[in-house]
């Protein structure tokens, strides 16, 4: 029987010796060690580090055989219900808050750069040209939204040419990628002028779920926590010796962001107003809205330099 000094408590109270935790340490050390042939120092870096992590969690928590087990199987079926139109191991990483901690690390301050934020699981790599002034909602149902803007770089000079990606959910809260049929609404892309100007039509952003039938939704009702999205747009930015921006804008006075965003993807900084406009409301380029209201929003984008740029 060991003496205080020669145990230490374990979560939930249990007592755990110092031959047992010598035990462990010497496992994870020797594990540690099994990669130190690895030909590349980061990968050796990489694995050596999160044997060390993940060891250090079962011990911390004392994880059960049975509780190992259930973390197999949701792994597992995260990766049978992904595909290549739904990626549950990003949904994951998002609601875990572990995208935002890679963005953030890979992100860092500069000046007054536009913040990023979380990628999310639907982007595609081809989506339509819409060009400035062009409607990127494709048809999909929803509000119709103006938004214009500004690309500059951190000098405040104008980024012309640059290339401005955008893809939303449509009113339902759905993707088009989401659907079966094929369709391709809701995202496009578009180049700034030589000014660094951009505008476009899309849809006034409403909050929606993320997928939660599979098993990233059961984590999260496991958990008490909602699958919610706070009401946003999706940008992705780049230009020559600029660092590529991932970044949304989210709608100024949402419910939802009082509620919490469930992939921690909200910054101040990107709130912006979506000023709602009534029907018959002159639009900025013309357009005949009939009886509809439409709502506007200016998102004016600053780009840090590239690494090494």
């Amino acid at each position: 029987m060991t003496t205080t000094e020669e145990s230490s408590a374990a979560p939930g109270g249990r007592e755990v010796s110092e031959e047992q935790r010598r035990i462990e340490e010497r496992l994870t050390e020797q594990v540690v060690a099994s990669f130190a042939g690895a030909g590349d120092a980061r990968l050796r870096e990489v694995l050596e580090s999160l044997t060390r992590h993940l060891h250090a969690f079962v011990r911390d928590v004392r994880l059960t055989e049975q509780e190992w087990k259930q973390a197999i199987d949701f792994l597992t079926a995260t990766g049978h219900i992904t595909d290549d139109k739904r990626q549950e191991f990003i949904l994951l990483s998002d609601v875990l808050g572990a995208s935002m901690q890679t963005i953030a690390v890979n992100n860092e301050a500069y000046r007054d750069a536009t913040e990023a934020t979380v990628f999310g699981p639907f982007f595609v790599d081809d989506a339509p040209v819409v060009g400035n002034g062009g409607d990127m909602a494709g048809g999909a149902p929803g509000e119709p939204c103006w938004v214009e803007g500004t690309v500059r770089d951190t000098d405040g000079t104008p980024v012309p040419g640059a290339r401005v990606e955008v893809w939303e959910a449509d009113e339902d809260g759905f993707y088009d990628v989401q659907y079966d049929d094929g369709r391709v609404a809701g995202r496009g892309h578009l180049f700034t002028e030589p000014d660094g100007s951009f505008r476009f039509w899309c849809l006034t952003p409403t909050p929606y779920p993320i997928p939660h039938d599979g098993p990233v939704g059961r984590l999260l009702e496991a958990a008490g926590r909602s699958p919610v999205r706070a009401a946003h747009l999706h940008f992705m930015v780049t230009a020559t010796n600029l660092r590529t921006l991932v970044t949304h804008i989210f709608v100024e006075g949402d419910p939802q962001l009082e509620i919490g965003d469930s992939v921690f993807g909200v910054k101040e900084s990107l709130v912006k107003r979506f000023e709602r406009q009534s029907p018959g409301t002159p639009t900025p380029d013309g357009r005949d809205l009939g009886d509809r209201t439409w709502t506007k929003a200016r998102f004016d984008i600053v780009l840090a330099p590239a690494a090494g740029a």
